[in-house]
């Protein structure tokens, strides 16, 4: 077998095996049920507000946009927390050391990743199916297009998650990653429409995959009446395809480059002098 068909192999069984591991670790579990009962409960109390100019839910409405959210917010804090946490206990070391070892381990990672956020939108959405019948009205066709948004959000965010991990110095470092992340939540139109934002903050927003990857789940997921809230009352398909390509060709051309720059300074000693600073910082 070839060797880099050998390690996308055994990186695609060690992405399931992670995944796997999630479910059986309490913490891991905990915190995914937590973060979808928070937003459950977000959009319960929204169920009885209105889209401005329509009789829609806004609750039904906020559905995608956090969908959407949570796609980026995991493709990109996820994806970077990992690199820094295992950059910094010597598993990227130790697949360093391996032939063909780095594809392996991204491929693991981009595997279990995707696997997770796929769960945790599925956690999402099948409650949401109930509470607010009037979603996904064009039956299997909504679900399709649902698909192709969402793997082209995952394309558009892992690569770039992948990126400022590598960047990051230590896990520390991450919070300077999901800062500017949350704060993007505020300006994309994830729990009312972007349209009722400062012109200028529309803009900024629309710079950014989230916004786009919140649109396409509305174009997806929602009636064609509650177009009217949008930029332009249009659901705007080929720009969003644009737009998360666009993001997609950015991080997958900066990612190989950083990982290898990060890969080439990984040692034995640069490992050891990280763990002497933290437990110099613990002492």
């Amino acid at each position: 077998m070839n060797p880099r068909t050998a390690a996308l192999r055994s990186g695609l069984q060690r992405g399931w095996i992670e995944f796997k591991q999630t479910w059986t670790n309490p913490d891991d579990v905990i915190g995914q049920f937590v973060f979808v009962v928070l937003f459950l409960g977000a959009l319960f109390f929204m169920r009885n507000a209105t889209l401005p100019g329509t009789g829609f839910s806004l609750g039904a409405a906020s559905v995608p946009g956090v969908l959407g959210a949570g796609i980026v917010f995991s493709g990109l804090s996820s994806s970077a927390g990992y690199l820094a946490v295992e950059r910094e206990d010597g598993t990227l070391l130790r697949a360093k050391a391996t032939p063909n070892g780095m594809l392996g381990y991204l491929t693991g990672k981009t595997t279990s990743v995707s696997l997770a956020q796929v769960t945790s939108l599925l956690l999402t959405l099948v409650p949401c199916l109930f509470l607010y019948p009037s979603l996904a009205p064009g039956g299997a066709w909504s679900y399709l297009h649902l698909v192709w948004v969402l793997a082209l959000g995952l394309v558009a965010t892992l690569p770039l998650g992948a990126a400022l991990g590598s960047l990051a110095g230590s896990p520390r470092a991450i919070g300077l990653i999901t800062m500017p992340v949350l704060g993007l939540g505020a300006i994309s139109g994830i729990f009312y429409p972007i349209t009722a934002l400062p012109v200028w903050v529309q803009y900024l927003g629309q710079v950014f995959p989230m916004y786009w990857l919140g649109l396409g789940m509305r174009s997806a997921l929602l009636p064609e009446s509650t177009v009217v809230v949008e930029i332009g009352q249009s659901w705007r398909t080929l720009p969003t395809l644009g737009v998360l390509a666009a993001w997609a060709v950015i991080g997958l051309a900066l990612a190989p480059v950083l990982l290898r720059r990060m890969a080439r300074r990984e040692a034995g000693s640069s490992l050891a002098q990280r763990r002497e600073k933290a437990m110099q910082r613990v002492g």
